[in-house]
């Protein structure tokens, strides 16, 4: 008999936001791999479940992942648990998973709580489109990458942050996309759960004289596509005709006229005429 993957999603905060399914299967699975087994402990407790705890976090996924391997090669049925939320989504989870789908390992995930989503729900910001980029890089350069990213991004932006680089991460996105509105989340599902939504530069100022506490996911209102659509248009314009279709060298003139048509918010035939002229 083949061994299966259950990714199950656990609580972010309050223990009764668990599914009966993933209770039924943290039951009877062989082995339950946890971030932080002393964590996830304290939940099997609750639900006076006994299934046997193995480690599994960022700092031996790719080791442990083989032994976990193994084991579903052995027909072990395995539940993959993080310390809050769903597996895999900025936490360990997505090594043992891909190896898995190499293999032709049967995997199947358990939906429950996901920080992400429960704290867009609540912000009333555009959740029709939205994009999710975790934690930043700790990496200045790389930081400095997505920060530039982000800049022209009109969907909704959400990322997660601990306590203490809260402070510093919203200084740096009020330094790289403006005093746009946005919100802090903090202790989601829990006694002390807050939402505070501001202007970027009003969230700075006031966790810059209040001590940030609790995990935190952040939300950032997109950019309006309209105004976005004339500052590039107000970009090109400052290219001549020659110089603009000079950037799409590399593209037959057909497609490059295209592209600099839609650049421009004009039709192909108007850049066309232009050029004959």
């Amino acid at each position: 008999m083949q061994g299966k993957l259950y990714v199950c999603a656990t609580p972010i905060g309050n223990l009764e936001d668990i599914t009966q399914r993933v209770l039924q299967t943290l039951r009877t699975v062989d082995l339950i791999a946890a971030e932080d087994t002393r964590h996830t402990k304290k939940l099997l407790n609750h639900y006076e479940i006994h299934t046997p705890l193995i480690s599994y976090h960022q700092h031996n996924e790719r080791e442990r992942s083989l032994e976990l391997l193994q084991m579903l090669r052995d027909g072990k049925q395995i539940a993959l648990v993080s310390d809050a939320g769903t597996p895999a989504i900025s936490d360990p989870g997505q090594i043992l998973v891909r190896r898995c789908r190499e293999e032709g390992l049967a995997v199947t995930a358990l939906p429950g709580a996901c920080a992400l989503i429960t704290a867009l729900s609540m912000s009333g910001l555009d959740s029709r489109r939205f994009v999710f980029e975790g934690f930043l890089p700790a990496n200045k350069k790389e930081r400095a990458v997505v920060l530039d990213r982000l800049v022209e991004e009109t969907r909704t932006v959400i990322l997660y942050e601990a306590p203490h680089r809260l402070v510093e991460t919203l200084q740096a996105l009020y330094q790289a996309v403006g005093d746009r509105k946005a919100a802090a989340v903090r202790e989601l599902t829990k006694k002390y759960e807050d939402i505070h939504m501001a202007p970027l530069g009003e969230l700075c100022a006031f966790y810059g004289e209040t001590e940030p506490k609790g995990e935190f996911v952040l939300l950032l209102e997109g950019r309006e596509e309209a105004q976005l659509t004339q500052e590039r248009q107000a970009q090109w314009e400052t290219l001549s005709l020659t110089e603009h279709m000079a950037v799409y060298a590399h593209l037959p003139e057909k497609e490059a006229m295209k592209q600099v048509a839609k650049d421009r918010g004009v039709s192909k035939r108007d850049i066309y005429e232009q050029l004959k002229t």
